[in-house]
């Protein structure tokens, strides 16, 4: 079989999205695998935000699968990665994660990490081959939204003027950069402003920033219907960041009520212990568990002092 890899078309995002949800449907065993995630979208909103780091791969110039990383900076990471299930087992995978590795091998990303099943020796096993090694389990979390009477002040990235956002983008980056170095959320920041998927809401201490989180909210983002997803969101490290942490979770909620969602979605790798304690006291329960997968072997910002929320997915 020729397998041809290269960027995924605009025209083909239908397609895409199709195998993305059948693939999993089927691999999970859903009654209706195209019934997947629901009206959340995973593959048109990666694509409009970054289409050089969207891969399709195609056999007799039709797609049969698709992959996209995200570049974060200093960290990386890919996914959905989603085959056509009639060829599954055929070097599909194997190679968009050849071709994937090759863009962050083109950006220098220097780690790289993903989530996957961890009760899947396949999943394991193919991405061990490309130097990944298991970590710890990242529980995806919910709860429902309640009206927040108090709680830290917030504003959202997309009401500042034009100039104040270049200011809020420098000091998100700070923020990032001090959790880790050279994380820069600066691309999802922008994209979720710029498509509507969502927000970035941010606490501030006085005059410097406590914290921020990347929100997609509603149908047609990584939420769906009814739901708040933080996609990414971190308190700024020191004596201070469980107070500024639990603050900013206020802060998210506070927003979701005001979008109208009825849940928060977050998910918190559990090496960082005392995030996932802070969110289970906030009444998040796990819903979906992954497995972060890290390359090199190192924790990056899976670590017990960062209060960060991601997931990888």
């Amino acid at each position: 079989m020729d397998i041809d890899i290269r960027p995924l078309r605009q025209q083909d995002l239908p397609q895409a999205d199709r195998i993305f949800r059948l693939a999993f449907g089927t691999f999970l065993g859903l009654p209706d695998p195209l019934a997947f995630a629901g009206d959340a979208d995973l593959v048109t909103t990666r694509w409009r935000a970054r289409p050089d780091a969207a891969l399709g791969a195609y056999v007799d110039d039709q797609l049969v699968g698709s992959n996209f990383a995200a570049d974060w900076g200093g960290f990386g990471y890919f996914g959905p990665l989603t085959v056509r299930p009639d060829l599954w087992d055929r070097g599909v995978a194997r190679r968009l994660l050849a071709a994937t590795m090759e863009l962050f091998e083109s950006w220098r990303t220097p780690q790289l990490g993903l989530f996957t099943f961890p009760h899947s020796p396949k999943h394991l096993g193919l991405y061990g081959k490309y130097g990944f090694h298991k970590h710890d389990l990242t529980p995806v979390m919910s709860k429902p939204v309640q009206a927040q009477t108090s709680g830290a002040a917030w504003s959202a990235y997309s009401a500042l003027a034009p100039e104040a956002r270049a200011a809020s983008l420098s000091a998100c980056r700070a923020l990032a950069d001090a959790v880790s170095s050279g994380l820069d959320l600066s691309g999802e920041i922008r994209a979720v402003a710029e498509l509507g998927l969502g927000d970035t809401v941010l606490v501030h201490d006085g005059a410097d920033l406590a914290g921020f989180a990347v929100c997609h909210v509603g149908a047609g983002s990584e939420a769906g219907s009814g739901a708040l997803y933080v996609k990414f969101g971190a308190a700024r490290p020191g004596g201070d960041a469980a107070r500024n942490f639990d603050r900013l979770l206020s802060a998210c909620e506070a927003f979701a009520h005001t979008r109208g969602a009825e849940k928060m979605v977050a998910g918190v790798n559990a090496a960082r212990k005392d995030a996932c304690r802070a969110m289970t006291e906030r009444g998040f329960s796990t819903v979906q568990e992954g497995v972060a997968m890290q390359r090199p072997n190192q924790p990056g910002h899976n670590r017990p002092d960062c209060f960060v929320i991601d997931d990888w997915r």
